[in-house]
């Protein structure tokens, strides 16, 4: 064997050992959906954008396959925003359903983050085109519901439902935000998606708030 068949040999090994290893790991991010085999449709839900400084609060709501063989599903903040697009494909064509909810600045203003939060994942339950009988929440029990609801603490990085919609709501909340940098510039939205960065914030504090802005959220700038 020749040293370039041979490291060829050692590449495909390396590239082996990182599939079974990924293999397993996605084999632990089902273990909540195995625990509670027995609901026909398990759905995971979770929200993007409680912490910025403008635009809407959106919520996912994914029941995935029970046979499900997709790979690196994780908590999207932990995924570049490539290989979030990725999955974000692979989910929407893979997944039993997929449903939305959207709060926006002036919910959010009204009954604050924490209640348009609930809102947005009523909605996204609601959307779904098959009705869940089991919920695998991040963190939260959503009030409102008559569905079993079992709440996972950092649950988009333990479950695979879970990590399947946080990538969804983050993908179409960042698509979003890239849109609304066109019609409100200045503020940088398409790289901060309204988040409160140093940048965002003295733009604030320059140009005054947009009408995307959480007046709740930025009363200390102006």
């Amino acid at each position: 064997m020749t040293k370039t068949e041979e490291k060829a040999l050692e590449r495909e090994r390396k590239r082996a050992e990182k599939l079974e290893a990924e293999k397993q790991r996605m084999y632990r991010m089902f273990s909540y959906e195995r625990e509670y085999g027995e609901y026909t449709a398990i759905c995971g839900i979770d929200e993007v954008g409680r912490g910025p400084l403008a635009g809407p609060v959106v919520a996912g709501a994914v029941i995935l396959p029970k046979d499900c063989g997709l790979l690196y599903l994780n908590d999207s903040k932990k995924l570049s925003e490539k290989k979030r697009e990725e999955l974000y494909d692979e989910i929407m064509e893979n997944a039993v359903a997929v449903g939305l909810g959207f709060r926006d600045h002036i919910r959010i203003d009204e009954i604050n983050i924490l209640n348009a939060t609930y809102e947005a994942m009523l909605d996204a339950i609601g959307a779904l085109a098959v009705t869940p009988d089991l919920l695998l929440n991040d963190a939260v029990t959503i009030p409102g519901t008559d569905i079993r609801q079992v709440p996972i603490i950092k649950g988009d990085a333990k479950s695979a439902s879970i990590a399947a919609a946080s990538i969804v709501a983050k993908v179409t909340r960042d698509r979003l935000m890239t849109e609304l940098d066109v019609k409100y510039p200045g503020y940088g939205f398409a790289a901060n998606k309204g988040y409160g960065t140093a940048a965002h914030i003295q733009a604030i504090k320059d140009q005054g708030p947009c009408e995307i802005h959480r007046m709740s959220f930025i009363k200390n700038f102006i």
